[in-house]
């Protein structure tokens, strides 16, 4: 136990002094929201994704392995296209974009591309990310009290207490700069404790063959790629579910927050390769690391989650107790903490600087100093931490058979259906609205809520979109109604100024796209 918590200690330790660095470099509120633009291609693409993937991928997404099988590495083919189209396709245009519009936001780049008359898309933008950003801070927390309780055998609060405390201090201190030089960190430690432990648990067995035998007689669905029963309906609905988490990456605010931060677009060639070799490293490691701890822990007719936890989601901790000796499992408790703590830290950053800058700031203070700007900046990360503390406590207590892995992903696809379809048709479709894009947002956000507490509760239905899960339905709805509105309320001056814009960066005259109305 005292080599565990010596690591914890020297982890702990690295974070507060990345901080400290950090909030030296801190005098503005560009300093403190985006970094001055300063992040090279290892910070960014290191921050990017280990603030992405989140806890999920440690304690979620191995438990799945587990509960699963095979059919859980659908989830990294999918996270490998929504990280490429990101990264190769919509990183170069939207740092271009935000760098001409000056954006330090997404809201704010959002607010130029539209050339915005009223306050209403800052105000249901910064709201509806408000909202699902305390849901995602706050599932990250949960994470916390159940790594220390699985890990330390801590009590549940304490220590999801302690992981808030530690994060709201080095992101209060250091800002933007503080979550990115610490997801960097976060994000190596990720990187080899996954990478290590299904290699290590790998050697130590007999070999491919007899894993692959041992699985079949442990439950013959574990090995099939469409899971129980083959190629059914409803297998196709779980695996569209899982294959659409990646859709979070095309233009999740927190995200692409690194794209305006990053240094030039020399810098974007660079990290968009570190970016996938990370995602495909580290979601096909968690997903064999639940695979082997389902061959080594379970036996034919013993359920993953009567042995590993509900959801499985102690996989992890057991596998590293079972390969590794007390120092190494130390390591993995930081593992953990790295990406809950990656996550929360860039949330925090994020919301505090979209509520102070594109609420406060350009609504209601339009001469606000920097450095008060960046006062209130902290005194908001405060108050969203505690928000998000509360939140968990309390789900903890409503929902205690809830699964890390779903609750994640609730907030996740929150954010995603409400923001990313909006994304991606305003940088690729010329004559995409205002009005359209506040509708798409509504619709995201709106369809997610009714995805998940009335259409998933339904008796006919209820079945196939709790498969599907609420990213699919709310992405692919907020997608149609954003066509839709900006079919029947054009704006030809909007499309011309947009055209315009690109030109000026150098894409030339955008794509006509009125073939797209008359095909539909």
């Amino acid at each position: 136990m005292l080599e565990k918590y010596a690591m914890i200690c020297i982890y702990f330790s690295i974070l507060m002094v990345l901080g400290y660095l950090a909030s030296k470099r801190v005098k503005s509120m560009n300093d403190f929201v985006i970094g001055g633009k300063t992040l090279n291609f290892w910070v960014a693409a290191f921050s990017a994704q280990a603030t992405g993937e989140s806890a999920w991928l440690l304690l979620g997404l191995t438990g799945m392995g587990a509960m699963l099988g095979f059919s859980t590495y659908w989830v990294v083919v999918c996270e490998m296209f929504g990280v490429g189209v990101a990264w190769f396709i919509m990183a170069n245009r939207f740092k271009r974009l935000t760098d001409k519009y000056d954006s330090i936001t997404v809201i704010d780049y959002m607010a130029s591309r539209f050339q915005s008359k009223t306050n209403v898309l800052r105000i249901v933008s910064a709201s509806v990310l408000s909202i699902f950003v305390l849901i995602y801070i706050s599932a990250q927390i949960d994470a916390t009290g159940s790594a220390f309780e699985t890990f330390l055998d801590w009590n549940y609060h304490t220590g999801a207490i302690v992981g808030f405390v530690v994060v709201a201090i080095y992101c209060i201190a250091g800002g933007f700069l503080a979550a990115a030089w610490t997801d960097m960190f976060q994000g190596a430690v990720m990187l080899v404790s996954l990478v290590m432990l299904p290699l290590a648990a790998w050697f130590a067995l007999a070999g491919s063959a007899s894993i692959y035998t041992g699985l079949y007689a442990i439950d013959p669905a574990l090995v099939t790629i469409w899971g129980a029963g083959g190629l059914t309906l409803m297998n196709a609905a779980v695996v569209i579910g899982m294959m659409l988490i990646g859709l979070g990456f095309l233009g999740s605010p927190q995200v692409f927050a690194r794209l305006i931060a990053i240094r030039s677009e020399e810098q974007i060639n660079k990290g968009k390769w570190v970016a996938m070799l990370f995602t495909l490293l580290v979601d096909f490691s968690a997903v064999s690391i639940g695979i082997l701890g389902r061959y080594i822990f379970t036996s034919q007719g013993v359920e993953a989650d009567a042995v590993l936890g509900n959801g499985a989601q102690n996989v992890l901790a057991a596998l590293v107790e079972y390969t590794f000796p007390p120092l190494l499992v130390g390591l993995y408790v930081a593992a953990v903490l790295s990406a809950i703590m990656s996550t929360v830290s860039s949330l925090l950053v994020m919301a505090a600087g979209s509520i102070t800058h594109d609420l406060y700031e350009k609504i209601l203070h339009p001469n606000l100093s920097n450095a008060h700007a960046a006062r209130l900046c902290r005194r908001i990360t405060v108050v969203l931490t505690t928000l998000a503390l509360a939140l968990a406590i309390t789900v903890s207590v409503v929902s205690p058979d809830r699964t890390i892995f779903w609750f994640v992903i609730f907030g996740w696809a929150g954010i995603a259906a409400t923001f990313c379809p909006m994304l991606l048709l305003s940088l690729f479709w010329t004559r995409y609205t205002e009005k359209a894009a506040i509708a798409s947002m509504l619709t995201g956000f709106c369809m997610t809520m009714l995805s998940k507490f009335v259409l998933q509760e339904m008796d006919t239905i209820g079945p196939c979109f709790m498969a599907l899960e609420t990213m699919p339905p709310s992405f692919l709805s907020a997608l149609i109604v954003g066509y839709i509105v900006t079919i029947w309320w054009p704006d030809p001056g909007l499309e011309t100024q947009y055209r315009a814009d690109l030109a000026s960066i150098g894409y030339g005259p955008a794509p006509n796209y009125n073939y797209v109305r008359n095909v539909l």
